[in-house]
């Protein structure tokens, strides 16, 4: 069984994104968990949101519980604060769910 997320993003720096992505990874490979797909988004032609979204990307866990570890843990918190919350505008999660 795989916990996995689909999250949609509205990157606003690049550069920096790709900082929070370098520095969180190892992180989350610690937790077992890892990206599934990734995908940067010319155009969204439907949506649920009226925030604009032009990357996403899902993420896998063995379970939710070490989804929720991997997301409080105080590395991760700081290495967010430090890069994904200055070069993100928007996060919408699309779906969660457990698959075989």
């Amino acid at each position: 069984m795989t916990f996995e997320r689909i999250i949609g993003v509205h990157v606003s720096d690049d550069q920096e994104y790709q900082k929070y992505r370098d520095a969180m990874e190892p992180i989350l490979d610690s937790f077992g968990g890892s990206f599934g797909f990734d995908f940067k988004i010319a155009a969204v032609l439907r949506s649920k949101t009226t925030d604009p979204i032009n990357r996403v990307f899902t993420i896998e866990f063995p379970s939710q519980q070490v989804m929720e570890a991997f997301f409080s843990n105080p590395e991760y918190l700081e290495v967010k604060h430090k890069h994904f919350d200055r070069s993100v505008e928007s996060r919408t999660e699309i779906a969660m769910y457990e698959r075989n």
